[in-house]
């Protein structure tokens, strides 16, 4: 199905294309914070992280993140943009109930204006985007139209990966946000309790990525996520790079952690290739 169909398929409107757009700029400035001044926090983010694989290991997930919004807010057809949606969705919401639980310890009185800001802006961002993201998806639902059939199903091997992840991250994830404590036992590195949880939301927001990703099961349709996960693979091993010093090699969440990097990288690499493959022949209207 190519472009002769058009009138008929489900298009995404534009304040859901607005509402990805913007959060991913928002993502990218975050990451910024985050991978790159990975040493500076006290100064650029709102609160203070001491490890600096953390700090990495979030700045990773970020843009990671902007890749998937980003290439999901250029998206015409609706069922190629949604996949960004629902993990997006949840992960904000999460990490907005995280930071009122430890509100205490963000830079909100800071001496400097710059950290001060950083910090409001933060509340703020998280604060807004979740309602404007469940008020946009509200009107995208409402339009009518068609989505196009799956035409180029994921490999059972691939969906099979994709269970495995969301088999580790899901209660990895849900752990640390409710039980941050138990975090020796399940993270190969040290987090605080509000590390914990900010690790583990994004750990339950990719999980859920992995879990759509098998519900969508056609090339086209995760095209967003793939480029995302690619991303997320690279940009993690170099913070491991950066700090092999802070991960605990000699724990099993240690070589656990690598695995799943490892694979999400492959098969982020050989999934943007076949979506791609797939796109260019969808929107030429040709078979592929």
């Amino acid at each position: 199905m190519g472009r002769r169909s058009n009138a008929i398929l489900r298009m995404t409107t534009t304040p859901a294309r607005w509402i990805l757009l913007v959060a991913s700029i928002l993502v990218f400035l975050v990451g910024i914070q985050l991978f790159l001044l990975t040493n500076a926090t006290e100064r650029f983010f709102a609160w203070t992280i001491q490890v600096p694989l953390t700090a990495a290991f979030l700045g990773a997930a970020y843009w990671s993140s902007f890749v998937m919004e980003y290439y999901a807010s250029r998206q015409r057809i609706w069922v190629h943009a949604r996949i960004a949606i629902p993990a997006v969705l949840i992960f904000t919401g999460i990490t907005l109930i995280i930071s009122l639980i430890h509100l205490d310890l963000f830079h909100l009185n800071e001496p400097s204006i710059v950290t001060r800001f950083l910090t409001w802006g933060w509340l703020a961002v998280y604060a807004v985007v979740p309602p404007a993201m469940i008020i946009a998806l509200f009107y995208q639902v409402r339009i009518p139209g068609l989505d196009p059939p799956r035409q180029h199903r994921l490999p059972t091997w691939f969906r099979a990966l994709l269970v495995v992840h969301a088999l580790l991250l899901l209660p990895v994830g849900v752990t640390l946000l409710a039980a941050p404590s138990l975090s020796p036992h399940l993270w190969p590195w040290a987090l605080t309790p509000l590390t914990a949880r900010a690790v583990g939301a994004w750990l339950v927001g990719i999980g859920i990525a992995a879990v759509q990703s098998v519900g969508e099961n056609d090339w086209r349709r995760i095209q967003p996520a793939t480029m995302s996960y690619a991303t997320f693979g690279v940009l993690e091993l170099i913070a491991l790079a950066r700090y092999p010093a802070n991960v605990n090699w000699g724990s099993i969440a240690a070589w656990v952690f690598l695995f799943f990097v490892v694979t999400a990288l492959g098969a982020g690499l050989y999934g943007w290739w076949m979506a791609t493959k797939v796109s260019r022949a969808w929107e030429g209207g040709t078979p592929a």
